[in-house]
């Protein structure tokens, strides 16, 4: 018997998905995946059940998943609305889900020290990709000087993302980003280690559940507190997954740099080559703006930067990319050998 919908509405049960649930089985999202066994939210609770080899035919289980459920077997993985993904670290080109069906990716950072945009435009780009709506957190607010003059500098960075900033020791902020994870709406924190994750999921919860760790003084860098990824529902009804800090963080592809870099994507069909590069070409509309103080040099880039590894990612994950660029070279080479002015 299949549980009505209206029973998993808290848990952000999609009730479209009801026609994906196969005859005799249940909805249940997952809430933490463990080697072999997946703890699961079901209308009767949480459970664990086994996954069946079914649900790694793609990229495997994650939490914020929804599975169907018979028994004490996960037989099918339903499908994703939004997916916060990665390039699994090392050298691989394999996507690796960090978590899915989410309606907020919160990406954090600290204000203890020096903001670090281009690695808050890193996480936005992705962010960005996954289909769910970013927001900046930045926390540890009562140890900056001027909140207000960082959060300006922040937002002029970020357009079209709202940025907030946040204490766990003062409660500062803690209010509004909990509305930004209403009843029934799922939020993913995402950041490096030592940013205050971990401290925020606590301030959130309203109690002390997840461990935290101090950031080491030499270099500003944090332990991973937390070791898994975990879906938490708070008190207010939403459901918030967090996750553990990311020493790397590589894009799958290029789909959320150019609304990351809104700013950017906005100037370049100004200008007057369709394939400008925005270096040194002629009615670069472009570097207009940066020399006319319009956009930040920083900003282009750290696109430049963005849109060159995600070509690298899809030259190793696509052979027909490949293919075209072996193909490419070689004949801009046979271009070079036929000038009959050339060096021999």
């Amino acid at each position: 018997m299949i549980v009505p919908v209206t029973d998993l509405a808290p848990l952000g049960w999609d009730g479209d998905l009801a026609d994906a649930l196969s005859a005799g089985t249940e909805p249940a999202r997952v809430g933490r995946v463990d080697r072999g066994l997946l703890t699961v939210l079901a209308a009767d609770g949480e459970r664990r059940v086994h996954p069946s080899p079914a649900l790694y035919e793609d990229t495997g289980p994650a939490v914020g998943d929804w599975v169907a459920v018979r028994g004490d077997l996960a037989v099918a993985l339903l499908p994703r609305r939004t997916a916060f993904v990665r390039t699994a670290a090392g050298r691989t080109s394999a996507a690796q889900v960090v978590a899915a069906n989410l309606d907020t990716v919160l990406v954090v950072d600290a204000l203890g020290g020096p903001v670090r945009l281009r690695r808050i435009e890193r996480y936005l780009a992705v962010a960005w990709s996954s289909g769910a709506a970013p927001v900046v957190v930045l926390t540890k607010a009562d140890l900056c000087d001027d909140v207000p003059a960082v959060l300006a500098e922040v937002s002029g960075a970020v357009p079209g993302v709202d940025v907030v900033a946040v204490s766990a020791v003062t409660g500062e902020g803690i209010d509004g980003v909990r509305a930004l994870v209403g009843p029934g709406r799922t939020g993913a924190l995402v950041g490096p280690s030592g940013v205050g994750k971990s401290s925020l999921v606590n301030a959130l919860l309203g109690s002390p559940l997840v461990a935290t760790g101090e950031v080491r003084e030499a270099d500003g860098r944090g332990r991973h507190t937390t070791t898994a990824r975990e879906l938490y529902r708070l008190p207010g009804g939403g459901l918030l997954v967090d996750t553990p800090g990311m020493r790397e963080l590589a894009l799958p592809d290029d789909e959320g740099i150019d609304s990351a870099y809104a700013d950017v994507a906005e100037l370049a069909p100004a200008c007057r080559f369709r394939d400008c590069e925005h270096r040194t070409e002629p009615g670069c509309a472009v570097q207009e703006a940066i020399a006319e103080g319009r956009l930040d040099a920083g900003r282009l880039r750290g696109w430049r930067k963005l849109q060159a590894e995600a070509h690298r990612q899809a030259l190793r994950s696509d052979a027909r990319a490949r293919a075209a660029e072996h193909a490419r070279v070689r004949a801009q080479f046979r271009a070079h050998r036929a000038q009959p002015n050339r060096l021999r």
